[in-house]
């Protein structure tokens, strides 16, 4: 079994509205191991170095509000660049809010399955049974128009990789636990060969 990490940020409005143990109650039926928690308020430069965006994340992300403000007949008064560092600047101001809390979840396909239950990054449109789709109403049309960041409860990362640059901003080594869960021992301990004859 692939050993993978991902790395899972509850955000204010989860901690706000009390969601944290439903949420971690979801994430450990999955049967990832938990190796790490922290709670905190994060500091900007966390934050920065967290979301690193790029030019092309601010054209993107800027030309869905242009888009959105287009619709609602609001007026345009940005480039869509402009738009998406605003969104940059928006989940900064949220995560340095309030309290977060940090988790590192380890297993096999860790990042794959953590989003797949988390849900997508867009809460209206998010699957029913996920994170997202079930426990928040916010949207990026409502986000955009407030000149707010969407209030989605949860990040999470989105594969392995990225996994692997956030946890460090967040987390020394030596606060990353090594241990085996019961399936694990199971997994690895006990020699099946005979079980079955």
């Amino acid at each position: 079994m692939k050993k993978e990490k991902t790395f899972v940020i509850l955000k204010p409005d989860a901690v706000q509205r009390s969601l944290m143990g439903e949420i971690i109650h979801r994430l450990e039926r999955t049967g990832l191991k938990f190796i790490a928690f922290k709670f905190i308020v994060p500091t900007k430069e966390q934050c920065y170095s967290h979301y690193n965006k790029d030019d092309k994340w601010f054209l993107e992300k800027g030309t869905r509000v242009l888009n959105d403000r287009q619709t609602k007949g609001l007026p345009i008064d940005k480039t869509a660049t402009e738009y998406g560092k605003e969104i940059n600047e928006g989940n900064v101001r949220l995560l340095t809010s309030g309290p977060v809390l940090l988790i590192v979840l380890e297993g096999n396909q860790a990042a794959g399955i953590v989003r797949k239950i988390v849900g997508g990054t867009e809460p209206l449109t998010s699957d029913v049974g996920t994170i997202r789709g079930d426990l928040t109403i916010d949207s990026y049309m409502l986000a955009g128009t407030d000149g707010r960041a969407v209030r989605n409860l949860i990040h999470c990362s989105e594969s392995a990789e990225e996994a692997e640059r956030e946890i460090p901003i967040w987390f020394k080594k030596e606060e990353l636990m090594d241990y085996r869960l019961l399936n694990e021992a199971i997994l690895y301990d006990v020699n099946l060969d005979g079980i079955l004859e």
